[in-house]
């Protein structure tokens, strides 16, 4: 196996990325009316608000484009997104066209290490819900995204849980990143067989999991195994780290969702969910 990437290498060159536009696009494909309702009805959970309206939004790495849409939906304005891959921004510019005609939003390719709010400005909500984990520079990439936010502003940001084999899943994550597609379904079959054998030894049942995935932000469960087995950059963190590091640097903790991680990391980590306020 080659060397490990350059820490600046895996903040600028996308070659050193899974591939997750390409991934974000087939989930496009998937996106119907429920999971937007689904989509909407998480955000609301999360951000603590119904009605975003009079609210500037900026989505920081947005992938699908399905939660800048949310975001529309629930009256932000105006709406910008932005993205590190191409292919990811493709595909949010053509769910917004499609569905949010009319709306002030703008989507845009950058990295979240050249923001500046002196020309990109400033917002009442940032939201990075799963992204800054794969940047390669998990905190230098929250401090930049912090820049956005404006005077008592909100963050709402999603970032990996830390356990005990996130070191081993960064490992797998570079070497599944760079396999063969054949080789990658392969290995997403495996990983799904032996997830639902843990799932049942637990007295869960795998297909009414898999089932009602949809529930979880409008989500698809097969994009997120692809998501998962091959994110790499891959960091995480705590809690307390997290929390610590927003209110070190002049923010408040307003919400938090943290759920304790199953097995030990074991088949993988979920996202800890929190909202800052600029003070």
């Amino acid at each position: 196996m080659s060397s490990s990437p350059e820490p600046d290498d895996l903040k600028y060159d996308p070659s050193t990325h899974f591939r997750f536009g390409e991934n974000w696009e087939a989930y496009s494909r998937l996106i119907t009316d429920p999971k937007i309702d689904q989509a909407i009805d998480d955000m609301k959970r999360l951000l603590g608000a119904t009605d975003l309206s009079g609210s500037s939004f900026v989505d920081v790495g947005c992938g699908s484009g399905l939660h800048s849409l949310v975001a529309l939906r629930l009256g932000a304005a105006p709406v910008a997104g932005f993205d590190f891959d191409t292919q990811s921004v493709e595909t949010a510019r053509a769910l917004l066209e499609t569905r949010a005609k009319g709306n002030a939003w703008r989507i845009e390719q950058k990295n979240v290490f050249d923001v500046n709010p002196d020309t990109d400005g400033t917002f009442d909500w940032v939201y990075s819900w799963g992204v800054l984990h794969h940047t390669g520079a998990l905190w230098d990439a929250i401090e930049k995204a912090m820049t956005l936010v404006a005077d008592k502003g909100r963050f709402a940001i999603a970032i990996y849980r830390k356990t005990p084999c996130c070191r081993a899943w960064a490992r797998f994550k570079r070497i599944y990143a760079g396999l063969p597609k054949p080789v990658q379904r392969l290995v997403r079959g495996l990983y799904i067989a032996s997830f639902c054998v843990a799932l049942a030894a637990s007295r869960r049942n795998p297909f009414s999991y898999i089932g009602t995935y949809e529930s979880n932000r409008g989500m698809d469960y097969f994009t997120d195994v692809h998501d998962w087995l091959g994110g790499y950059p891959y960091e995480s963190a705590s809690p307390a780290e997290i929390e610590s590091f927003f209110e070190a640097r002049g923010f408040v903790t307003e919400r938090s969702f943290v759920k304790p991680t199953r097995l030990k990391g074991l088949f993988g980590t979920g996202c800890d969910e929190f909202v800052f306020r600029r003070i």
